[in-house]
Formats: C-alpha cells, sequence, structure tokens
C-alpha cells in the first residue's frame, strides 16, 4: 500500500508542497487509489441503474409518507455518491497529468464530513434503498479518511507532555 503521507521523520499532513504533490501524485497512480476509484464508479453506476429501475417502481407502491422520505433519502444518496465520485475523479485528473497535484490542494476538492444518521428517516424504506446509502455512507467514509490523510493542513502541535510537566512542577517545588 502507498504511503499517503510523510516519511518516517514527518507527521502526517506536513511537510513542504512539493513532497506534498509527489505523495499526491503517488497515491493518484497506486493500486489502493485504482480500487477505491472502481469501486466508487460501480456504486455510482449500480446506484443509478437501481433508482431508474427497480427503485422508481418501488416508490410507487410507497405510501404517501414513505414517498417523501424516499425522495428525500435518494436524493441524499445522490448527492454523496457525486461528491465521492467528483473527489475521485479530482484524483484520476491528478494520475493523468490534467491537474497539478497542487490544485488538487485546493479547499474546493475536499471532501466535507457526513452527518451520521443513525438509520433511514422511514421505518418502510425499501431495503435495496437501504443496502445503497449504506454501502454509499462507508465509500463515502473511506475516501474521506483518505482525503483527511492526503490533504490535511499541518497538524497541530502536540500538546505538552503531562508527565514531563508534572515532573517540572515537582522539581520547582522541591528546590525552594
Amino acid at each position: 500500500m502507498v504511503e499517503l503521507m510523510g516519511n518516517e521523520n514527518s507527521a502526517p499532513g506536513t511537510g513542504s508542497t512539493a513532497s506534498r504533490a509527489g505523495e499526491i501524485r503517488d497515491f493518484a497512480r497506486s493500486e489502493l487509489f485504482e480500487r477505491t476509484f472502481q469501486d466508487g464508479m460501480d456504486l455510482v453506476e449500480e446506484t443509478a441503474a437501481y433508482l431508474d429501475g427497480d427503485g422508481r417502481r418501488d416508490s410507487k407502491l410507497l405510501s404517501r409518507s414513505v414517498a417523501l422520505a424516499y425522495a428525500a433519502e435518494s436524493m441524499k444518496l445522490t448527492t454523496r455518491l457525486m461528491q465521492v465520485a467528483s473527489w475521485l475523479l479530482v484524483q484520476r485528473a491528478v494520475r493523468e497529468g490534467d491537474m497539478a497535484p497542487e490544485a488538487a490542494c485546493e479547499p474546493r476538492y475536499r471532501l466535507n464530513e457526513r452527518k451520521i444518521e443513525a438509520e433511514p428517516s422511514h421505518p418502510e424504506m425499501p431495503i435495496a434503498l437501504v443496502e445503497y446509502l449504506v454501502r454509499a455512507e462507508k465509500l463515502h467514509d473511506r475516501v474521506l479518511y483518505l482525503d483527511k490523510r492526503m490533504y490535511l493542513d499541518d497538524a497541530p502541535e502536540p500538546d505538552a507532555n503531562p508527565v514531563l510537566s508534572q515532573m517540572g512542577l515537582l522539581e520547582a517545588a522541591f528546590r525552594g
């Protein structure tokens, strides 16, 4: 697996722009990216086929309240998948030389956190839609993890070591 950020002497997200650009380029050429890209695009295609086919039929059989919930959930699903697909396409553009890795670092290409939801908005939601929602959430979380690892700004300074600070207080107390 490709190392996502830094080397053994640097924390994730730190380092020069040139080294970060190299790491982004390396990731875009990695097997991990290729698998993630394929998984993402496959899920986009499967979801679109479901929503245009069986999902459309399923939604027509629902009561009004469930149909409204279905519409809301399917919009969330397509929005989430389009955000992930956009991120993946940016990485592919870097791989193919259509975009500089430095440009891929821009905030407009970052993936947003998703709101964690325990369950779909209605208990009578078609199981196929629920399964696509779960798969999209897992993919989003996977890509968000990669996004944070690759594009996180410099890590904050670590807190002072609490043991050392207590030792310093003890030394000061016994000195004086």
